[in-house]
C-alpha cells in the first residue's frame, strides 16, 4: 500500500471515531475501524474516478456534511 493511501486511511480512520463519538457510540475496535476506513477511502476513490474528483476533495466534502 502506499504513502497516500496509507494517509487517506488515517483520516478516515479519524473522521469515523468523531463520527461514532459525535453520534454517542462507543467506535469499533482498531481492527474494524482500519477495516471500515479502507472501504471507506475505496468508496471515495470509486466516486472520485465517477466525479473526475481528488479523494480528498471527496472526504473534505463528507466532513462538511456531517458537520451540518
Amino acid at each position: 500500500m502506499g504513502f497516500w493511501r496509507q494517509q487517506e486511511e488515517r483520516m478516515a480512520a479519524r473522521l469515523l471515531q468523531w463520527h461514532f463519538q459525535r453520534q454517542g457510540e462507543k467506535p469499533p475496535d482498531g481492527a474494524a475501524l482500519e477495516r471500515m476506513a479502507a472501504d471507506l477511502v475505496t468508496k471515495a476513490h470509486e466516486v472520485a474516478k465517477r466525479r473526475g474528483q481528488n479523494v480528498v476533495v471527496i472526504l473534505k466534502e463528507l466532513v462538511e456534511d456531517l458537520r451540518r
